[in-house]
């Protein structure tokens, strides 16, 4: 048998058997090494999700495996390559698919939260999700390509330039991998964070993070820009108080980018953005390009994985691992090891 973790009702997983069925035309089985837990998952794990995410289901969409078995008509790929996925399906049908936009398709199926996804010990997508992932790449390192790809899209949009002066609101795992890839396109970037650890990890990577209980986060963007205000900022924090914040440091024509999600409609000092000429923008998603890059930065070392990742837990603790990440503290990435089956269970 294999197993798979799944969400049944609002903090309440189970780890139960699941059926292999063999993959159809264009589709790849695939065998999950590693399953990053990201915020979103902790969303779905609360209830929050309730109205889009059918239970009993499978979560999971930051990966890294091997191919098993491949389908009818699947070329290119073959049993033991690398891989991670690239977790969107779209009709490409609706305006914005045509438009080119089809990673904010209108009918997206993203693969771990509108379909099953990977904290299972075998998994099954089309083959056109797939990513490849260097052989010399160790796989844990490879889960985090997925949300290096939201870190580089979110760059992108912001249109962060070489010699910028960024502001991160907000240093979980995605604020901090925006701010090494800000930081590799040539950006001077500074990390606004409350959690101590977090701070720390920010430090120890070379960042420059600033605690917003202990200091008056603009007038320290002040003193750093020479009263300027800075480039782009990033709200990253999903709090009324990091909006406020991300608004108040920038420069004139300065270009804020929403990557948090605020599921409550927010209070924004629109008389700044009228003021100082601002723009804001939203980034969701990624495209090919963005994973491709993604890939780059995490096989070179521009983005050090490995040190992001707090702990590897068995599958088959996942309930633990999601209260952990739930309670804070000490911890920035958690990933799930499918492939350690438990004692008696075949794979």
């Amino acid at each position: 048998m294999t197993l798979a973790v799944r969400y049944t009702r609002a903090r309440t997983l189970d780890t139960a058997p699941a059926l292999i069925a063999p993959p159809g035309p264009g589709e790849v089985e695939l065998a999950p090494s590693y399953v990053g837990i990201c915020g979103t998952d902790l969303h779905i794990f609360h209830g929050d999700m309730d109205a889009r995410v059918a239970a009993p289901a499978v979560l999971g969409h930051e990966m890294s495996g091997r191919v098993v078995r491949v389908g009818p008509g699947v070329e290119g790929w073959r049993p033991g390559d690398a891989v991670t996925v690239m977790p969107l399906r779209w009709d490409d049908s609706c305006p914005a698919c045509r438009a080119g936009h089809r990673h904010i398709c209108r009918h997206l199926d993203f693969i771990g939260i509108d379909s099953p996804g990977a904290m299972q010990q075998r998994w099954t997508v089309p083959a056109s999700t797939l990513v490849r992932l260097p052989d010399s790449l160790p796989l844990d390192q490879g889960a985090l390509v997925e949300p290096t790809a939201v870190a580089v899209h979110d760059v992108g949009r912001a249109g962060v330039r070489d010699g910028d002066r960024v502001v991160v609101v907000g240093g979980g795992p995605v604020g901090v991998l925006i701010a090494l890839v800000a930081r590799a396109a040539g950006a001077d970037v500074r990390v606004v964070e409350l959690n101590a650890h977090r701070r720390l990890l920010a430090e120890d990577l070379g960042l420059t993070a600033w605690d917003p209980a202990a200091h008056d986060i603009p007038e320290l963007v002040a003193r750093w820009t020479g009263d300027a205000g800075a480039d782009v900022a990033f709200e990253v924090s999903g709090a009324a108080g990091g909006v406020d914040t991300a608004v108040e440091v920038l420069c004139a024509r300065g270009r804020l980018c929403l990557v948090a999600i605020h599921p409550r409609p927010r209070e924004v000092n629109l008389h700044r953005f009228f003021w100082r000429e601002l723009t804001l923008v939203g980034a969701r998603l990624y495209d090919r390009d963005d994973f491709e890059q993604a890939v780059t930065l995490v096989a070179h070392g521009t983005v050090p994985a490995q040190r992001l990742i707090s702990k590897v837990v068995p599958l088959t603790e996942a309930s633990a691992a999601f209260e952990a990440l739930e309670s804070g503290g000490d911890v920035m990435k958690i990933l799930l090891d499918c492939a350690t089956a438990p004692q008696g269970a075949a794979v």
